[in-house]
């Protein structure tokens, strides 16, 4: 399996040992995709999301793209997935690219598990842009703590929601 080989070491609960957690792309294992999209399906479905098989036929395309979706690992134990995308809010076709779909799973969520997700997906962009953007509807403090700036209101109008457009600017040094 082709992992990003440096271990990311994550504080747990105190008296509890260090966690290392490792990314696998899915360009680099498509067999994971399908999950993915089921994951992301439960968590952010709406009326207006693309059939399953056109979700997993979108993410199969980032194979060839500047895009790519990246899923966490816990001792080889899927637990949490970010994406970097072109276009992630259609009211906003002027901005790219976009940290997408970040997502930890029911059963690992509280324990730290989004703080090693967003860094990796803006590593990934910093290749080619200087901002990278986000919309939010209910984390803008976990992205704040990270260091992600607030822009202003926006809309997601597939959903028929007001959400947050944030932003960071990548440092290349």
């Amino acid at each position: 399996m082709s992992r990003h080989r440096s271990p990311i070491w994550l504080p747990a609960a105190e008296g509890a040992p260090l966690m290392t957690l490792s990314f696998v792309a899915t360009s680099a294992q498509p067999d994971l995709v399908p999950q993915v999209v089921d994951w992301l399906r439960e968590e952010f479905w709406h009326v207006g999301s693309p059939s399953r098989e056109q979700q997993i036929a979108a993410m199969l395309a980032q194979l060839d793209r500047s895009e790519e979706t990246f899923v966490l690992l816990d001792d080889d134990v899927p637990i949490g997935t970010a994406s970097l995308v072109n276009n992630d809010l259609p009211s906003r076709p002027d901005l790219t690219p976009w940290l997408a779909s970040v997502l930890v799973l029911p059963p690992f969520r509280g324990k730290g598990y989004s703080a090693p997700l967003v860094p990796r997906v803006e590593e990934a962009a910093i290749l080619s842009a200087t901002t990278l953007w986000l919309y939010t509807w209910s984390a803008e403090p976990v992205y704040a703590k990270l260091g992600w700036q607030r822009v202003g209101p926006s809309r997601d109008e597939a959903r028929g929601i007001d959400v947050v457009l944030m932003k960071r600017n990548l440092s290349r040094s």
